[in-house]
Formats: C-alpha cells, structure tokens, sequence
C-alpha cells in the first residue's frame, strides 16, 4: 500500500478504572505502520487513574491525556472531540487492541471509497481466552446476530458502533455530539444518517475486541442491549427491523418448545438441537478450536437470551404498558444536540 495520507485522525477513547487495557491499546497504536494520527485518552472520573500509562506512551503515539468528573462515556467523547486537532474522529473502546495496518488500510479505503462516517468489524485476537472468543463468535456469527455488527452479509443496514467507528469533522459541526444513553453509538449513526451523510463499512477494518470475560457480564451488557432497542424505537419509529426481534422470538420459542417436550414428545427439542449443532459446526469451522466451539453454545444462548428478555421487558413496560422513556434517559437525550 502506496497511498499518502489524506486525513489527520483524531482517536478519541473514553475510560474509567481500566489502565490495563489502556496499555494494551495504546501498545497497539504505537506500532501503527501509519502514523498520520493523534490519541486523546479521556478519564471519565475514574479512581484508578491511566495516566502514567498515557504519559508512557506518550511520544510513541502522540498521546494526550485529560481527566474530568464523571458523566457518561458519551460525554467523555463529546469532551475528546472538543479537543481534537484532527479532520477526523475515530473511536475505539479501551478494551480494544488494534492491528499494526489499521491506519495503512484506512489511508487506502478513505481514498478509494470514502465516507462520511464509516465503521469496520471487530473479530478475536489469539491472545483472548477461549471464552472471549466464543463471546466475539456469539457477537459476531451470521447465526446469533444476522451480521449487522460489521458482517459482509447482513440483515440490515450497517450501523457503525463505536468500537471501531469514524466520522468527519463537518458531521459532529452538523449532528453534534454522543447523548448520554445506553446504545449512544446507535443513536449517533441514526441522526448522521437522517441528516443525509454517507455512512458505510470497511469489512477488511477490524479491530480486536475483548468485550466481556465472563459470561455473567456479558449476559448484563446483552441484557441491556435488548432493552436499549425498544429506546431507539421511540426515537425513531422505523428503526426497529425484524433481525432486531429475534432474539424475542428465540426467547419464547425455548420456553414454548421446552414446555412441549415436558408435555408432550421430547422431539419438540429438536429445532432447538440442530439450532445448537450449526452453532457448534460453524464456531468450529471458523476458529479452529474444539473448545471455542463448545463454548460458543453457551455464549450464544447468553446472547440471544440476555438481549431477547431485555428486548421483551422494555417493549412490555414501555409499549405495552405505555410508560415511555424513563426520566433518566429524558434527562440523557437532553444532552444531545
């Protein structure tokens, strides 16, 4: 790749209590192979600080440290951008790790087919434990998620999460900045894409995301997933597709055909079977890993599960029984611009 660079990035991360993976990221970035960016590194009122991390680092990826009091990690992004020198805001979470060509694959993408904003997938690093990796199986399969976290093939429109998403300077002056809500980069991208900016997908852009470590966390961040939907709902009507009400449906499909088999023929659990063998065949197929694949069941039962009774929890309180938004995401979605 012969490409100049055609953009100065500014990487804005937003962290609380997590120097560990704060080094883990900006190791990363100082062995980008391009290096037209800079990193500001936003402490949301953490109590245990990265700053000597920072400062470490500092020089290897011209890295800026600042400290604020704590609001939300959308409001700690809203501060980095503030801030940014760049032409372009990029932004990961600090519990990713990011491969050395990033910056030399975006250079190339940008010129030959750029966006307004964009966003890339994420995928396993062979330093993740086997459940992290069946966690990013379950996160990321056509089978669990229809593939609309940055999938080449996908249920619906891509939507830029900001694990690993971008956008230009002209859209934050025009749409303005992250609200403070559960499911903020989803919002972000449905007013970028409502104000008529081009939004799109890098699939040869990913990062490495170590998401949850366990799977009691990662059924509380799906969990609140599902429940964030039904907030987007009510922001914007239209956005809710068929893909998103899956996992509902998987969730009342478990309970009808175990109750079917209690009652009437242990066949009824058939579907659920083969359901479990094309997971357990497919996370096999791509990672290699008997185990990963074993585990990969369980994590996609989490995941389908954990976003499906969240999902049907809000659309019971807030659709059904017509309660809304709560006074606190009221107050969050205040925030925005």
């Amino acid at each position: 790749m012969t490409k100049q660079p055609t953009s100065m990035y500014s990487v804005i991360v937003p962290v609380y209590n997590r120097p560990a993976e704060v080094e883990e990221l900006l190791a990363s970035l100082s062995r980008q192979t391009a290096r037209n960016f800079e990193v500001i590194i936003v402490e949301d009122g953490s109590t245990v600080s990265c700053k000597d991390v920072v400062v470490k680092y500092a020089a290897d990826c011209n890295a800026t440290y600042y400290y604020k009091e704590n609001e939300g990690r959308s409001i700690a992004r809203n501060y980095g951008m503030e801030r940014a020198r760049g032409n372009f805001f990029i932004f990961f979470d600090s519990d990713c790790v990011i491969p050395e060509d990033y910056f030399e694959k975006l250079n190339c993408m940008m010129a030959e087919k750029p966006y307004d904003c964009f966003g890339g997938p994420d995928a396993a690093d062979e330093s993740f434990s086997t459940t992290q990796k069946a966690i990013n199986f379950a996160m990321t399969s056509f089978l669990t998620t229809g593939g609309i976290r940055g999938g080449k093939i996908s249920m619906e429109k891509f939507t830029p999460r900001t694990f690993n998403m971008g956008f230009d300077r002209k859209v934050y002056d025009s749409v303005g900045g992250f609200r403070e809500m559960f499911s903020e980069d989803i919002d972000m991208s449905s007013r970028i894409r409502l104000a008529g900016f081009s939004i799109g997908l890098y699939p040869d852009l990913p990062v490495y995301h170590k998401r949850r470590v366990d799977f009691r966390k990662f059924f509380r961040q799906v969990y609140v997933f599902g429940m964030s939907r039904i907030t987007l709902k009510l922001l914007y009507p239209g956005s809710l597709k068929l893909v998103h009400c899956l996992p509902a449906f998987f969730v009342l499909g478990v309970i009808a055909m175990t109750v079917l088999a209690v009652f009437v023929s242990p066949w009824w659990l058939l579907p659920l079977m083969i359901y479990f063998f094309a997971i357990f065949c497919s996370a096999l197929s791509s990672t290699g890993s008997l185990v990963i694949a074993l585990k990969a069941i369980p994590a996609s039962v989490i995941q389908l599960g954990g976003y499906g009774l969240g999902f049907i929890k809000a659309y019971f309180l807030k659709i059904i029984l017509g309660r809304g938004r709560d006074q606190a995401e009221e107050i969050a979605l205040r925030k925005g611009k």
